[in-house]
This record gives C-alpha cells, sequence and structure tokens, in this order.
C-alpha cells in the first residue's frame, strides 16, 4: 500500500503520523521519504523489527543501521553521556537538523538491535517534518536506504515499491526523493584524532570544522 505525505513543505497529515506509528509499533517495516533518499524504517526497541529490515534488504547485520531522532536532546540522549562533549554538542547544535550523522559511542543498557559494532550508534536529525513528526511520536527509528544490499535505491515511492513487492506492506510517498547521502562521521576514542569520516556525503568537511569550532 502506498500512502500518500502530501507537500514536503506542508505539516505532514496527524492522521498519516498515527498510522505509521502503529505500523512501527507493531514491528512493520515501512518506507519513508527522508531530506536525503528514500530509506526502510522500523523501531529498534520492537521485538524483531530490526532483524525484518535486515532481511528485507537482504544484508548483514555487520552493516549496522542508523537511527533517525525528533531532535538533537534525543539523538545525544542514546550516546554514553561522557562522550557528549562540547564539540559533539556544537555540532548538533549547528548542522541538525540535516544530513549529518554522527557514530558515537552507545549508552550503556540502550539495548537497541542495530547490528555490529554494538558498542556505537549512528543517530541523525532528519531536516524532514513527516520524520520529525513521526520520531516525535514513537521515539527513535532504525533506517537504511530503501534498496536491497549494493543496488540502487530508487527516487520514487512507485520505485521502492516496486523492488520490494508484498514484502513491504507501507511505502509512503513523499515525492521524488534524489538528494545525496548524509555525511557519516564517527567521534569515538579509536577515531585519529577524534573524528574519522565513515562515509562523504551531504555536509561538506569544512562545514563540520566550521560547526566543531568554538565560537
Amino acid at each position: 500500500m502506498i500512502l500518500d505525505a502530501g507537500p514536503p513543505d506542508a505539516a505532514p497529515p496527524t492522521a498519516l503520523v498515527h498510522e505509521v506509528g502503529a505500523a512501527l509499533r507493531a514491528g512493520q517495516v515501512v518506507a519513508l521519504p527522508t531530506d536525503t533518499v528514500y530509506g526502510l524504517a522500523a523501531l529498534p526497541g520492537v521485538d524483531g523489527a530490526t532483524a525484518g529490515l535486515f532481511a528485507l534488504k537482504g544484508r548483514s547485520a555487520d552493516v549496522p543501521l542508523a537511527v533517525l531522532c525528533a531532535d538533537a536532546g534525543a539523538a545525544l540522549a542514546l550516546a554514553a553521556p561522557e562522550a557528549v562533549d562540547d564539540q559533539v554538542r556544537r555540532i548538533a547544535d549547528r548542522l541538525w537538523p540535516g544530513p549529518l550523522t554522527l557514530v558515537l559511542p552507545r549508552r550503556r543498557g540502550l539495548g537497541y538491535a542495530l547490528g555490529e559494532p554494538v558498542d556505537t550508534v549512528g543517530v541523525r536529525c532528519p531536516d524532514h517534518r513527516l520524520l520529525l513528526a513521526l520520531a516525535a511520536e514513537v521515539g527513535p527509528i532504525a533506517t537504511t536506504s530503501a534498496n536491497r544490499h549494493r543496488e540502487p535505491t530508487p527516487t520514487t515511492a512507485a520505485g521502492v515499491a516496486g523492488v520490494f513487492g508484498a514484502d513491504l506492506q507501507l511505502v509512503i510517498d513523499g515525492g521524488p526523493c534524489a538528494g545525496v547521502p548524509s555525511t557519516v562521521v564517527e567521534a569515538t576514542e579509536e577515531a585519529a584524532g577524534g573524528w574519522r569520516v565513515l562515509r562523504e556525503g551531504a555536509v561538506a568537511l569544512t562545514d563540520l570544522d566550521a560547526a566543531a569550532a568554538a565560537p
């Protein structure tokens, strides 16, 4: 089933947010538009939901899922408190919502099934009104691009539905999504110099450096 999300610059219909939220709480995998590309989404706190996402995508758990959150506070709360220093907070405040994923040491006892490694978490606040409203309702959402592993990501909801067929029960149509994937940056003790770029994307490294700098 494909549902229309309406114009991307308009507030999402409340009924749609509730319907998608109910599907996620029931453990379903849902295809959603984002501010970058179409994504597959599941709730990491629902037993078996992310396992279903990995199976649908055809990807092993050694490539972890990112987590989309409603705001910087919700995102950084998933990280170990000692890892959230002033530099991380400046980056979050200045570049979120937006296409930047921060990989941080995971908060002890978080328990989300996101794949390997289990001691870090990739978090992001997307610049997309539907996703922000949905995350505000259901909490952090595990996501990955809406494609079969190592295949191109369709730029339309119809294209996503065509790839997954009956294996995917719900697709949300947010219009064309053909953006550049998010920049992924690791900020852990193992990262050389405190930072390591895992994937170059929509946020330039000069923007990251500028955001990290003290006022």
